[in-house]
């Protein structure tokens, strides 16, 4: 009787962990791969953004517009890239395979600009005047000399703003002078010797004299 009952025992859990177990297969996954074109000359659109927006992930085009990476059935997949519209597709649910190829055909976007107004002359005798009054060089070589003539130079540089570079650099050399003095407190010029000794040179050479 005993073994009777042993024996029920051990087919109630063998069939306890067959029904427990799960399939790990999962068979909604796919390869999806394809390649991006233009709509207008069907030329490959390179390093286009390919996302999976059920998963938030996703890839991006080579410089072929080929792109290749794993998605579920299903899934809705964003196409962006810069100066095309963007585009979305469903890959179908009802798949036999586990590979899908796609064709995607990307529209250039049309950006309007501000309208240009090109103003005239206050009156045809002012344009008339300046026109033939003008002192234009016969030759580029005398243009040129002109334009690089250190008083030109030095107006140009004078009225033209510090970019990005100029920006930084200055930033830099106040955050390293204060890295230089910290900690104590920086030099006053006015107990400096050397520069007394170079104020009176200058001095002596005429240097703060009012030029005409």
């Amino acid at each position: 009787m005993t073994r009777y009952l042993f024996i029920c025992l051990i087919l109630c859990l063998s069939n306890t962990i067959s029904f427990g177990q799960k399939d790990t297969s999962d068979n909604s996954l796919i390869q999806f791969s394809g390649v991006i074109v233009s709509g207008d000359s069907l030329e490959a659109v390179p390093f286009c953004h390919i996302i999976d927006k059920s998963v938030r992930r996703g890839t991006t085009s080579d410089y072929f517009g080929y792109f290749s990476f794993v998605a579920n059935k299903g899934d809705t997949i964003l196409f962006s890239s810069v100066g095309y519209k963007k585009a979305n597709f469903i890959i179908p649910d009802t798949l036999n395979t586990n590979k899908y190829s796609l064709i995607q055909v990307m529209y250039k976007d049309t950006i309007l600009l501000q309208a240009a107004h090109i103003y005239p002359w206050p009156s045809k005798e002012q344009f008339a005047e300046v026109f033939v009054n003008a002192d234009i060089p016969n030759d580029d070589y005398k243009r040129a000399q002109e334009n690089l003539e250190r008083a030109a130079i030095k107006e140009r540089a004078d009225g033209t703003p510090m970019d990005g570079a100029m920006n930084y650099k200055w930033q830099m050399q106040q955050y390293q002078s204060k890295l230089y003095y910290a900690g104590q407190a920086p030099p006053i010029n006015l107990l400096n010797p050397i520069a007394w000794s170079k104020f009176i040179k200058a001095w002596k050479n005429g240097d703060f004299k009012k030029k005409d």
